[in-house]
């Protein structure tokens, strides 16, 4: 009798998380199929290259897996427990960290092929988003590499698994810059349903008229295709670069630079008080008084673990007792000239009466 009653209930909830998860995905392929297509703001960027005869890299959930579901991908992502497919909730993944403690799930670049860490800081300001040391998870099925770079200097070997595959690379946040447990199948499948709502669309991308109407004639009539499929894969980065300075180096180029204190205000307010306000996700205490400011800025020049080149360049590494730490800003996400803006803003709040 219990069998059935499980049975009764746990089959359609099976087969609705399917055609949910599916859905998601194939829906806007049926409604294109066979028309002629129209360039919208909402034609996803995996469909256009599709159409183009570029398939892509297989980021898919696999919605066959019990309990998938982009709703829970979410809640794992936001506040890092969910729902089981079973009843009940999971556990905590990590005591120290959710996903969006390092990652925006908003895009966060006016121009999603151009690196420029300035841009991003005024963008995200405008959008009301944190200045943050990880890339967003806006697009991040749309990019074919993860963990790049230098990320290899940090965690060695379990870099390789996690690059080329993204099922690795949640795994590797989730374990090490998360420190918290390993995900299921079941989780990581529902993170990637989840992700797959925020893929990238046509408006995402900076297309002109011109280039507008040649995607549109390169779908509809079938030509140039190879042309159309540069076009829009030189519209935005299918990897984020990640190169780290030393403390040293910084502190060497910095010495160069004059500081503008409006922009490392952004930074400070944007990005420091996003994890150290309140302790939110740090031992250190940080706020916008005098007192702090002025310690900050005494420890400013040093290499201790409250220097700003320190902090930025390396992070802080996990202790016994303390496995929360502070990862590290590569030059692609902070750059040398924003690190200098950030000690002047502090320098300028410290010798204020």
């Amino acid at each position: 009798m219990q069998l059935r009653i499980v049975a009764k209930y746990y089959i359609p909830l099976l087969l609705l998380t399917f055609i949910v998860c599916a859905s998601l995905i194939v829906s806007d392929n049926d409604e294109l199929e066979g028309k002629e297509i129209e360039l919208t703001d909402n034609v996803r960027i995996y469909k256009l290259l599709s159409i183009l005869g570029d398939e892509g890299p297989d980021h898919f959930p696999d919605t066959k897996e019990f309990g998938v579901s982009a709703k829970r991908g979410e809640a794992l992502i936001k506040e890092g427990f969910s729902t089981k497919p079973g009843g009940g909730k999971t556990r905590q993944q990590s005591k120290h960290f959710v996903c969006t403690s390092c990652h925006n799930l908003e895009r966060e670049d006016p121009n999603l092929a151009v690196v420029d860490p300035q841009a991003r800081l005024e963008y995200t300001n405008e959008k009301g988003l944190p200045f943050l040391q990880g890339t967003t998870l806006y697009g991040a099925v749309n990019r074919e590499s993860f963990y790049n770079d230098d990320y290899f200097k940090k965690y060695g070997d379990l870099v390789w698994p996690a690059r080329n595959d993204i099922r690795g690379a949640i795994q590797l946040c989730a374990v090490e810059c998360a420190q918290g447990r390993k995900l299921k199948k079941w989780e990581i499948e529902s993170i990637l349903a989840y992700l797959w709502s925020i893929d990238l669309k046509i408006e995402d991308l900076v297309l002109d008229e011109e280039e507008t109407d040649f995607l549109e004639k390169a779908m509809n009539e079938r030509v140039q295709q190879d042309s159309a499929i540069a076009l829009v894969r030189s519209k935005y980065m299918d990897r984020s670069p990640a190169h780290f300075s030393t403390a040293y180096d910084s502190k060497v180029v910095c010495s160069d630079l004059n500081g503008n204190p409006d922009n490392g205000k952004l930074i400070y307010e944007n990005s420091c008080l996003h994890c150290h306000a309140g302790r939110k996700f740090s031992f250190l205490q940080l706020d916008s008084d005098k007192l702090t400011f002025k310690h900050l800025d005494k420890k400013a020049d040093g290499f201790g673990s409250h220097s700003l080149y320190q902090v930025a360049r390396y992070g802080v590494y996990s202790r016994s007792g303390k496995r929360s730490y502070m990862p590290q800003y590569p030059l692609e996400k902070m750059s040398e000239q924003q690190l200098i803006d950030l000690k002047s803003y502090i320098s300028q709040q410290a010798q204020q009466s």
